[in-house]
């Protein structure tokens, strides 16, 4: 079987994106540096990398860009273009957006706040927002449930983009949504209220979990109930600064401060040629998936996570109990407390995330022992074109980047990966 990390797509029911033509190419800048200590592991091969990410871009990514490292050594890399109108290149060290990878730091969150006391895992969330999440309902879903996605809420993001309901589709289905909320602001309460007025996805503590972005909204508003400041301010405050990371920020207006590419949109040939939405409020997703990065700092937040720089072991043991779970893309994953587990047979157990919104794609993996790491990010989504049954077509830029993330966290070696990658915002 072919090693496959499947790139998904950020509204339920929607897989891997649709695509573009390779900009003018430009080939990768990358950098090998030093990072402390002697540690090296067969198979890191930063010639290999460098080709691995190139070929990203020639497959059809406008823009590709990553950190990978290996015990004592780091490789960083950009291949290809921030914006496709004047061959401006991306860089090794381009903010993006990353999506669901602000889960885990949301996570991380109410796990400060249990060591604290004044959460528990196992409480129901009617304790502490009873007005929000009202009734029986309320009184049988617990906080755990909201993190590991089986509280049976609905998603949300079909009601607050009802242009998209019509997927798959594809005569009926139209990007009039993106365009129409590009600088609107919702209330986390309106969003959440859509997603539990939906239809339930399972029942409190069913499994397979079934992920849902309104999840983690409610775990924002309780942030904010129990500590008083906005989940932006203290996640911020208590763990942004805690990791010590220096350009990752959530988003004070519809623009993303410092370097950083265009984003394209694709909507699986549904907007063609893909349209830029690097300008847009991000408000449609609050908290759990607005989150502004750097690959280098999102490698040093899930180091300093794992190695229990920023919660007590305790708690990360907490974030590692993975279940079974629906991803949105109707994948099957392990998840935990804000964090996916990737078991790839011959290589090793890894933890991170996937994260997508529109125009920006972003996947973080450390393996278990802490000693290799990878992020990588693109400026294109949804590049997959559907066909009439609403199934997603290959596209040379799955393969391609399925070799690339291969080389970042195997090696060279030829493993197979049974369980693919989940995908979210």
């Amino acid at each position: 079987m072919k090693f496959r990390l499947v790139a998904c797509a950020s509204v339920a029911l929607l897989s891997v994106g649709a695509g573009m033509p390779a900009a003018a190419a430009a080939p990768a800048q990358t950098k090998v540096v030093p990072a402390g200590g002697t540690s090296r592991v067969t198979g890191f091969d930063p010639a290999g990398l460098t080709s691995a990410l190139d070929d990203v871009h020639r497959a059809g990514m406008p823009g590709v860009f990553a950190e990978v490292r290996d015990g004592g050594r780091v490789w960083r890399g950009a291949s290809g273009v921030a914006d496709v109108e004047t061959g401006r290149p991306v860089t090794p060290g381009m903010r993006q957006r990353v999506g669901s990878l602000a889960k885990t730091f949301i996570a991380a969150a109410v796990l400060l706040e249990v060591e604290k006391g004044r959460i528990e895992l196992d409480a129901p969330i009617s304790r502490y927002l009873p007005k929000l999440v009202p009734g029986e309902r309320g009184k049988k879903i617990t906080v755990r449930m909201l993190l590991n996605h089986s509280s049976g809420i609905a998603e949300y993001i079909g009601y607050a983009f009802p242009s998209l309901q019509k997927f798959p589709s594809l005569p009926d289905m139209s990007s009039k949504s993106l365009d129409d909320n590009r600088f609107r602001r919702f209330a986390p309460a309106e969003l959440i209220k859509m997603g539990l007025e939906a239809p339930a996805v399972g029942k409190p503590g069913g499994l397979p979990a079934v992920y849902t972005n309104t999840n983690y909204l409610i775990l924002g508003e309780l942030l904010e109930q129990v500590t008083g400041a906005t989940a932006e301010q203290y996640i911020t405050r208590n763990v942004i600064k805690r990791a010590g990371l220096r350009h990752t920020m959530f988003p004070t207006g519809p623009r993303v401060k410092g370097p950083h590419p265009r984003m394209y949109e694709a909507f699986f040939g549904v907007i063609d040629p893909p349209r830029d939405y690097s300008v847009y409020d991000m408000s449609w997703t609050g908290a759990g998936a607005s989150l502004v990065s750097t690959m280098e700092d999102l490698n040093l937040f899930y180091s300093r996570l794992l190695h229990g720089k920023i919660i007590k072991p305790s708690s990360l043991a907490q974030m590692q109990r993975a279940n079974a779970a629906i991803s949105q893309s109707g994948q099957k994953i392990s998840y935990g407390l804000g964090l996916h587990e990737l078991k790839i047979p011959g290589c090793g157990t890894f933890w991170g995330n996937h994260g997508t919104v529109w125009g920006a794609e972003t996947l973080s993996w450390i393996r278990a022992d802490g000693k290799r790491q990878m992020s990588v990010t693109m400026n294109l989504t949804r590049w997959n074109k559907i066909d009439s049954s609403g199934k997603p077509q290959p596209h040379p830029i799955d393969d391609a980047l399925s070799t690339f993330t291969r080389q970042a966290l195997c090696g060279n070696a030829d493993v197979p990966v049974d369980n693919a990658a989940g995908s979210q915002d």
